[in-house]
């Protein structure tokens, strides 16, 4: 559940579980054993984690349930009064994980084992020794862990830890072998990934990293996640306008446009500084996604606050928007803020940015018509419609008609059309 790293962390336990010669069920078979990676960054999130538990009891009788992730980190004692859960592990047991798992699933009878330890500020980065792609045609590498931040609202630097990053040589070494294995492009992601290095010996940076990459090339194409509005600077911006190995794509979490809830939040930024970093990316990548997430319903926001949010976005070149209503998370500071908002104005205020999103969206594939552009085409082909599908380096999703030999490459596209579901639809340039 949950986040890219969350995805990359299962992908990694999978490779482990496969090692002791396990195999993953398919979703037509009884499992043996369901291992939930849970998500605890909204109070929501942590329902649904409960919710797949139960879930996935009731669809596999017999089977032994480990659950991990953070939500386990954070409140294992909730977990463990699940009936029928047999394992639950915190983050700290990561590297200890695929051996953990196959001792619990042969120890029947047995009372939950909580292997849940306090987080070591110390605590290393933990990494596979060899890179995990899982099922996709453009993997993950997860180059960074944990937060330092401590934003109002957010729980995850209790259940991550602190801040902690994998050592450049090592980024360049797994990123080279994803190379050699046929892999196009890479998603460099993590929890706070403007601050990759800091807690390195020496003390590196996200922007010295990528100078390096840009030199080696180990791949066509590498995308950053989401960073941080001030984190990304101007020189990072203007290293990724000068070479064609960077996606012109930026993910900034915006959060509120009202610099009043910013500074509750504990945001270290303002609605201006953010304002400056999108111009600067449209001025130097006029062709680029830029996406933002926005958190509505925070405590204290009023009607005038959320119509900045408003304004702000309505006059920025966004791409697309990612909404999410305030959840009050116990164990964050929001949470124990008396001027809380009211769950029906939250709901609409959603409903508004959102739509506002879609205008957004709708009109930056408008903008894409008529464009040649490269698309990096999947595996697979899209099963609604049997099109080859790809992803364009400016995040855009495009269907179109080609034979299978054409899969995992890069291929040049002409965008004719906007399809259903905010697809496009292109035609292979010969």
């Amino acid at each position: 559940m949950g986040c890219k790293v969350n995805q990359h962390e299962s992908d990694i336990l999978t490779v482990g579980l496969r090692a002791y010669g396990w195999q993953a069920a398919h979703r037509d078979e009884k499992a043996d054993v369901c291992i939930v990676n849970t998500c605890t960054v909204t109070q929501r999130a942590s329902m649904q984690s409960r919710q797949l538990i139960r879930q996935l009891q009731r669809q596999h009788p017999g089977a032994r349930i480990i659950v991990t992730g953070c939500y386990a980190q954070i409140a294992p004692g909730e977990i463990a009064a699940i009936e029928g859960v047999h394992m639950i592990a915190g983050q700290s047991r990561k590297a200890d994980l695929p051996a953990m798992i196959v001792q619990a699933a042969h120890d029947a009878g047995v009372a939950p084992l909580c292997a849940v330890d306090r987080l070591d500020p110390q605590m290393p980065f933990s990494m596979p020794g060899a890179p995990v792609p899982g099922s996709r045609t453009r993997p993950y590498l997860k180059i960074q862990d944990g937060c330092n931040s401590f934003c109002t609202y957010c729980i995850v630097p209790y259940a991550r830890g602190r801040s902690r990053s994998m050592p450049p040589e090592e980024v360049l070494r797994h990123l080279h072998q994803l190379g050699a294995m046929g892999y196009h492009e890479a998603v460099l992601t993590g929890i706070h990934l403007g601050v990759y290095g800091l807690d390195l010996q020496p003390a590196g940076s996200l922007l010295a990293l990528l100078e390096v990459i840009a030199q080696e090339r180990p791949l066509a194409r590498i995308r950053l996640s989401s960073i941080e509005p001030n984190e990304l600077s101007d020189e990072l911006i203007d290293l990724v306008a000068a070479s064609d190995l960077f996606c012109p794509h930026f993910h900034l979490p915006l959060q509120s446009g009202d610099d009043t809830i910013l500074k509750r939040m504990h945001r270290p930024y303002t609605r201006e500084l953010f304002r400056q970093r999108v111009m600067h990316i449209k001025r130097r990548l006029p062709w680029a996604a830029v996406g933002a997430d926005v958190l509505l319903g925070f405590p204290g926001e009023d009607e005038a606050a959320f119509e900045q949010t408003c304004r702000l976005i309505e006059r920025l070149p966004l791409t697309y928007l990612h909404v999410f209503p305030f959840s009050a998370r116990p164990g964050t500071p929001a949470a124990g803020y008396g001027d809380q908002v009211p769950s029906d104005i939250i709901k609409r205020r959603a409903a508004r940015v959102r739509a506002l999103g879609a205008e957004k969206k709708q009109a930056f594939l408008q903008s894409a018509l008529g464009r040649e552009t490269d698309v990096l085409l999947e595996t697979r082909r899209d099963p609604a419609t049997g099109h080859l599908k790809g992803l364009t380096p400016n995040y855009l999703t495009v269907l179109l008609e080609g034979p299978d030999h054409c899969m995992n490459t890069i291929v040049p596209v002409v965008i004719e059309r906007i399809g259903n579901a905010y697809q496009l639809v292109g035609q292979l340039v010969d």
